[in-house]
């Protein structure tokens, strides 16, 4: 029996190109709205935690416009000069939201810094506070369909996205407890949090890289799928075995490489017809996939061992059958 594969793997290219369109066109509504609150509420305050937010929306909008040209273009098909088709487009998206985000811990720290030695009284706090629980509910109800669109296609800019909002739902909160602090105490408290915040949000732009940098650089799928590869091919009946698995994820695009080990003595037919066999099982755990199978005679690959790239190990230990 195969393993359980990850959602992303099992979801079709046109379901994946769908409810990515859909989360992108969120994501910006979502910011749109946020600044807008935001804006009134600094303007009546003049809290720089919730000049911190504002700017914070202001880029997740900018991010969000990014994403959605991104994954336009990610999503386009395979042409003459990008036969593997656009994907890696989301991955560029990832690390110029990883270049805004940056950009703006820089010039909060520079705003938090100032108002801690120059503290100053907050006006309308009370409207912030509204209006960052208002922002909570709304970036909670947008994660909870950005997590949806993630688990389904496993989209590197979508989860650059949603790491935006998860920030921003620790922000919110943050800038409440600020603004209730400071009018109670210590007005340097506003400043302080800001502070907080800034570094938490380099830490998300690190993250942000981390994801972009595993997909430019062909990271493999999971272990766990790769492993799903190798039981269902040496599940077929003429199998004898197989190397050199290679695999990675393009934007909503899977490909797969591996070597078959077959008798010596098959035609060419009937081990064109294995190949095929093979290659529909894998296609039908996932959908969309670009198989690639190359057929090795068994001999040949026991005088020349391949590594196996996922166990370290000959590729004897990956003949064997299961």
């Amino acid at each position: 029996m195969n393993k359980q594969t990850s959602d992303p793997l099992r979801t079709s290219p046109q379901h994946a190109a769908r409810l990515m369109k859909q989360a992108t066109y969120a994501s910006i509504s979502v910011a749109i709205t946020l600044i807008a609150a935001k804006l009134m509420a600094w303007g009546l305050s003049g809290s720089v935690s919730l000049l911190a937010t504002l700017i914070d929306s202001t880029l997740d909008a900018l991010a969000s416009l990014i994403n959605l040209l991104a994954v336009r273009h990610a999503l386009s098909p395979a042409d003459k000069e990008h036969r593997f088709g656009h994907g890696k487009a989301e991955a560029l998206a990832g690390l110029a939201q990883a270049a805004f985000i940056t950009g703006s811990a820089g010039f909060l720290l520079l705003a938090a810094g100032r108002r801690m030695l120059h503290p100053e009284p907050l006006l309308a706090y009370t409207t912030g506070m509204w209006v960052m629980a208002f922002s909570i509910v709304l970036t909670l109800l947008l994660l909870r369909f950005q997590k949806h669109v993630i688990a389904k296609t496993g989209s590197t800019a979508i989860k650059a996205d949603a790491l935006h909002y998860r920030t921003d739902i620790l922000v919110n909160a943050s800038v409440i407890i600020a603004l209730w602090l400071s009018v109670r105490g210590w007005a340097g408290f506003d400043a302080l949090f800001a502070i907080g915040i800034a570094f938490y949000i380099l830490w998300s732009a690190a993250e942000i890289v981390r994801q972009a940098f595993d997909h430019l650089m062909d990271r493999e799928l999971p272990d766990e799928d790769r492993e799903n590869i190798m039981e269902i091919a040496k599940d077929h009946r003429d199998v004898h075995g197989l190397h050199d698995l290679r695999s990675r994820r393009s934007g909503t695009a899977t490909f797969i490489q591996l070597h078959l080990e077959l008798d010596d003595d098959l035609r060419l037919l009937a081990a064109h017809r294995i190949s095929d066999e093979v290659e529909q099982a894998i296609g039908k755990a996932y959908p969309g996939a670009e198989v690639i199978i190359h057929i090795d005679p068994i001999s040949v690959v026991a005088s020349e061992p391949t590594p196996d790239f996922l166990s370290g190990e000959p590729a004897d230990s990956a003949r064997e059958k299961g």
